[in-house]
């Protein structure tokens, strides 16, 4: 017969034991990687990969465990990183985790990982100084470095995630340079972009600043997100597509005049089309008013 001592061990839940080879499959936003960051320190494994689903190439014999995104558990990953190491290395962080990279997860649960350790607070249980130390106030121990987990680019944890970051910045400030908004009869502007990583996010502050109280909404077609602001704040909608009003009546002639000053300003004799691909990718042209062949009304504007 077993005790009531018995009963109560079974029903205690069993911890499963930590996998050797697993990979961690999350929702390809910077809130589910930051998840899954959380979720390896809470299930003591060490994942082999980190990647949205449908990037995930499992290796022979792995196991792959899905991450529920959890808004709560990546705010406590962000303020653990900023804690730790500092809001510059957040910022990294989040920018390489909008990067289209199939290994951005796997760089930045690397990279986090590393930075954590790299920047782990002084423990004064074990320092052998306490005896005669006055004190934090007065431990030179305890003193964080000043030093950032950035700057070690030699390391493989490092490297790869500043190069994301780079280019992610870089195609914000592509973004910032070649979004071209339409004005529509209800007042608002409206702008397109298939960018190569899910900037919106980052553009969106510096656009609301511009505007003001004029509301506006951009469209990321590429990953299906639109970035929507009303005047008072800003939000992210998930959508692949958008109903939009009509132009307003001075937005065709508007277009046709842009596209005569673009052509007008050009110089013949100093053309050069690799030198214009360079600093205006070809990738951007669908969306650019002054690369249209034509525009509707043009006609209106002689």
């Amino acid at each position: 017969m077993s005790s009531p001592h018995d009963d109560r061990n079974a029903a205690r839940p069993v911890r499963e034991e930590p996998l050797q080879d697993v990979a961690y499959v999350y929702d390809g936003t910077p809130e589910g990687l930051l998840t899954a960051v959380f979720q390896a320190y809470a299930n003591r494994e060490d994942p082999q990969d980190v990647a949205p689903g449908d990037v995930l190439q499992p290796r022979l014999g792995q196991t792959v465990r899905t991450i529920e995104t959890d808004m709560q558990l990546a705010i406590r990953v962000r303020k653990g990183i900023q804690r730790t190491c500092g809001q510059a290395a957040f910022e990294a962080v989040l920018h390489a985790a909008l990067s289209d990279d199939p290994s951005t997860g796997t760089i930045v649960y690397r990279f986090v990982r590393y930075a954590m350790s790299h920047r782990r607070p002084h423990d004064c249980a074990r320092c052998p100084r306490r005896r005669r130390c006055a004190g934090v106030s007065d431990c030179t121990a305890a003193t964080p470095r000043r030093s950032s987990a950035l700057d070690d680019l030699a390391n493989p944890a490092v490297g790869p995630l500043v190069k994301l970051d780079r280019a992610v910045m870089n195609e914000r400030h592509r973004m910032l340079q070649f979004l071209r908004f339409e004005h529509l009869e209800n007042g608002g502007w409206f702008a397109r972009c298939s960018p190569n990583a899910s900037v919106v996010p980052l553009v969106m502050d510096w656009f609301a600043g511009r505007f003001n109280a004029q509301p506006f909404a951009v469209l990321d077609e590429r990953h299906a997100l639109a970035g929507v602001y009303e005047g008072r704040g800003w939000r992210l909608v998930r959508t692949d597509r958008i109903d939009l009003p009509a132009h307003a009546p001075d937005e065709e002639l508007m277009q046709a005049a842009w596209k005569r000053f673009y052509d007008a300003a050009a110089v013949e004799a100093r053309y050069n089309p690799e030198l214009r691909r360079r600093f205006m990718p070809e990738r951007l042209w669908k969306d650019l008013t002054e690369m249209r062949q034509s525009i509707p009304g043009e006609g209106l504007a002689r």
